[in-house]
């Protein structure tokens, strides 16, 4: 069954790798995604103050079933990617993590491991995926139902 999914990630730093993962879920069959500013909206949002961007978060999380936390080197720290996992466990939304650290920007360049931000907010038995080494491009689609059916269960 397709999933409505909000994807979750440092805005700034890892926009191009978020971009990858996003196109390769929206070139497959019935998926649909939640969330995604260009650079020129994410500046207008920013630009209203933390409420708007608050506003903005939970407007975009609503009607979603699944959120994909992109964790690259610094999105643990990110006060929003804070907020939007907590916004979607509130809202009873799967919850997951890829790491995307191996996946080249647009200079070509990859970051290191950054921490897993549902063990630094005190969230257990979240799973994280590795996108390079998991093969994310084939299994994205498996690990958001998993994520789906764990958040049926708690």
């Amino acid at each position: 069954m397709a999933r409505r999914v909000f994807f979750s990630f440092h805005f700034e730093k890892d926009s191009w790798r978020a971009g990858q993962v996003r196109n390769s879920w929206v070139t497959k069959p019935d998926r649909e995604t939640a969330g995604f500013l260009d650079a020129a909206g994410w500046e207008e949002v920013k630009k209203k103050g933390e409420e708007a961007i608050k506003s903005w978060i939970r407007k975009h999380l609503t009607g979603t079933t699944v959120t994909v936390v992109l964790i690259g080197s610094n999105t643990s720290e990110r006060k929003y990617v804070q907020y939007e996992i907590n916004q979607s466990w509130e809202n009873g939304n799967g919850l997951l993590g890829i790491y995307i650290h191996n996946l080249k920007d647009m200079n070509g360049e990859t970051e290191v491991k950054g921490k897993d931000p549902f063990i630094e907010l005190g969230y257990k038995g979240i799973k994280t995926y590795d996108w390079v080494r998991d093969n994310g491009f084939e299994n994205l689609g498996k690990w958001v139902e998993a994520a789906y059916k764990r958040a049926r269960e708690r």
